[in-house]
């Protein structure tokens, strides 16, 4: 199993080149389902999620291939992936894919909308309300279609197609949302999504699914409104910049020390995060190119921060500030309010010489001097690169095991981080 080996104490300079958003691509890739034309996806990141969720589409027909970034293109045209889902072969997604990636859930939306049913394993490793699949099944049995139940899998039924409903979400919910846009997008008559998700993730399938043909209002917004059509057609669609990935990056610049170019971030997807993170004392500036931090040798300022839905400061972002404010020279306070157990990363923290208590839904960070390198333990995605942000900082030797949660969704981290100056590197383990 791979290891991430990292010796603090380096500034960074250089640049580091934003890749598309992860969490825009995966659900953009699952639309492909919707058409039986030819879909493109530019700026895809090279990430194992995407690698999984290739196989899981073509368990259900989809063929795919990809080009590499061409020369002289810009910067946010790297992979091109070609997806064709001619003819749906199998609308069952069973547990053994569902189960390693909760996004492919969402599977079940085009499934149903195209082909009128569809039976998807529920996600494993949590309760039904603990994550909101149940607002899913709220959205398809608004639009008409027969829900059950069974052997840990959903069955959902729409042999006469879906029909377009009044759909008010109890609490914002993304998944919900993605899912809402792309069963009305093939459904009969008129739908109207209340309490709406507003990430630009959200913007950029729905920008995705008009090129295709669909006719949708007010992405981005609370109220959005999508008029069903008959069939979607293929399209070309650039995938938007990682927000996540550009946040996360300014924070190691804020943590470390240094200046570096994050080309190809876009401000206006990070506002109340660039906030938080200029609060601490980085200086952070738009240019043509993305976005540059700085950090000269001042010390961090303590900032509170609590997580909320877009335009919030993003719950993907927090593991990441958490360890920012470990040296910020006071106290810190950051709360979650979207999801519950999202503080699995503040013993791994703590091992590095962090000072962290938790209080309910909040972690109280007090600032030290000095983190000190050790082995540590990755236990989810982001949890992962907030150990990497700590090590940067930190003195001496610290290894970040099980970095597979990495590779679900920071692209090329070891070589992003080297060329500008970290002392990073991978562990492989040969049998």
């Amino acid at each position: 199993m791979d290891r991430i080996r990292i010796v603090g104490g380096q500034k960074l300079n250089g640049v580091i080149r934003i890749s598309g958003a992860k969490n825009a691509a995966l659900p953009l890739m699952i639309a492909s389902l919707l058409t039986n034309e030819t879909l493109t996806l530019e700026n895809i990141p090279d990430l194992a999620d995407v690698g999984m969720l290739l196989r899981i589409l073509g368990h259900h027909g989809v063929d795919h291939s990809i080009d590499g970034r061409r020369p002289g293109a810009p910067a946010r045209a790297s992979r091109a992936l070609h997806l064709s889902a001619r003819q749906i072969v199998d609308t069952t997604a069973p547990y053994e894919f569902v189960s390693r990636m909760r996004a492919s859930f969402w599977v079940i939306a085009p499934l149903l909308a195209r082909m009128g049913e569809a039976k998807v394993s529920l996600p494993g490793g949590c309760a039904i309300g603990t994550r909101p699949v149940d607002l899913l099944l709220m959205v398809f049995e608004k639009l008409g279609a027969v829900i059950e139940i069974e052997a840990g899998y959903v069955q959902a039924k729409a042999p006469k197609g879906l029909s377009g409903a009044e759909i008010h979400f109890p609490k914002v919910t993304v998944g919900g949302t993605h899912t809402a846009l792309m069963a009305a997008s093939l459904a009969k008559g008129h739908t109207v999504l209340h309490n709406a998700a507003r990430e630009p993730e959200i913007v950029d399938v729905a920008d995705c699914l008009i090129k295709m043909g669909a006719r949708i209002k007010g992405a981005g917004q609370s109220t959005v409104e999508i008029e069903g059509v008959g069939s979607l057609s293929g399209a070309r669609h650039v995938v938007l910049p990682d927000r996540i990935e550009a946040g996360t990056y300014a924070m190691a610049v804020a943590m470390a020390g240094g200046d570096v170019m994050l080309e190809g971030a876009s401000p206006t997807l990070l506002e109340s995060a660039i906030e938080a993170i200029e609060k601490t004392g980085a200086e952070i500036s738009a240019t043509n190119e993305g976005l540059r931090v700085r950090r000269n040798g001042r010390g961090l300022l303590p900032v509170d921060i609590a997580t909320a839905p877009f335009p919030g400061f993003p719950t993907d972002l927090q593991a990441q500030f958490m360890a920012l404010m470990t040296k910020a020279k006071g106290s810190s306070r950051i709360t979650e309010t979207i999801f519950e157990n999202r503080f699995m990363h503040v013993q791994e923290l703590v091992r590095l010489g962090a000072h962290i208590k938790l209080d309910g839904d909040a972690a109280v960070v007090e600032g030290v001097d000095e983190l000190q390198g050790a082995p540590v333990m990755a236990t989810d995605l982001r949890a992962s690169m907030s150990l990497v942000i700590a090590a940067l900082a930190a003195e001496g030797e610290t290894t970040v095991n099980r970095v597979y949660h990495l590779d679900r969704g920071f692209e090329h981290i070891e070589e992003k981080l080297g060329a500008c100056g970290a002392m990073i590197e991978r562990l492989t383990d040969r049998a």
